[in-house]
């Protein structure tokens, strides 16, 4: 009964800990579940440091249950094709309305809206374009599984072929960027405003200046956003991280599993 209730109270405290906002007491919060968990191990091995240790550790190989039963057989197609989608509703998407218009007051202008579908994944994206930035901007909403979260990107093309991007996607990325696609994530951009202005940031560190970029066609984004997730697609063949599957799809390979875990473990203790 005393081991129980020592359990019990470090739990407590650490699901108590991770009620607060504040950054540091949560992260306090999360040392206490490891505590808690190695405690409980430990009293089952019969106050083994080992099996303490395990019990702790279990909670950075949970991604693996994910891994092995659902990614693991998970087929995606090499080409992602863009078509035009009808925008989502404001209850499936309640901030659409307002990302747009912090993009518009920046000048960019609305080109489409498009996005792919593949089995229990969708994908909306709303495509905009500044000739004055020679910059194209992109509202996302990623659906997988009744998971959505939204992000907001804005990208230049550079007249050496690079593309310079500037984003705040929420997670660790789950393939390899190409080398020619350089990427500056914003994870506290508070609005679009803010997001451009670290991608001009972003452009100036790399000795980048609007001369260097390339005008693009607006009629010919979607092609350039499909050309782009080949190249990535590609280079994530060419290191062995995905493999082909068949029927014009690929899947993970065992190589790639640990690269996603390794993502993972980034996100748990990120967000954590």
């Amino acid at each position: 009964m005393f081991e129980f209730l020592i359990v019990a109270g470090v739990a407590v405290f650490a699901l108590a800990c991770r009620t607060f906002v504040h950054p540091l007491l949560r992260k306090l919060g999360n040392l206490g579940v490891l505590a808690a968990s190695f405690l409980a191990a430990y009293f089952l091995g019969g106050s083994s440091i080992a099996w303490g240790l395990v019990g702790a550790a279990s909670w950075f190989f949970l991604p693996w249950l994910e891994l092995l039963t659902r990614i693991r057989h998970l087929r995606l197609p090499l080409d992602k094709k863009l078509r035009h989608r009808h925008p989502p509703s404001a209850d499936t998407f309640p901030l659409l309305r307002e990302f747009t218009g912090e993009v518009e007051d920046e000048g960019f202008t609305y080109v489409e809206d498009s996005g792919w579908d593949w089995e229990e994944t969708k994908q909306f994206v709303r495509v905009f374009y500044n000739p004055g930035e020679r910059a194209q901007a992109a509202i996302y909403l990623n659906e997988q599984n009744n998971i959505a979260f939204a992000y907001l990107s804005v990208s230049s093309r550079g007249k050496d072929g690079k593309v310079w991007m500037t984003w705040n996607y929420p997670f660790a990325y789950a393939m390899k960027f190409s080398p020619d696609l350089q990427v500056n994530r914003v994870m506290n951009a508070r609005s679009f405003m803010e997001l451009l202005d670290c991608h001009h940031s972003f452009l100036l560190r790399n000795g980048l200046l609007n001369e260097d970029l390339r005008e693009q066609n607006p009629e010919a984004l979607q092609e350039d956003m499909e050309k782009d997730l080949r190249t990535q697609i590609n280079h994530n063949l060419d290191q062995g991280l995905i493999r082909l599957s068949g029927q014009g799809t690929f899947r993970y390979s065992w190589r790639g599993l640990f690269y996603l875990w390794f993502q993972f473990l980034k996100d748990m203790v990120r967000l954590s």
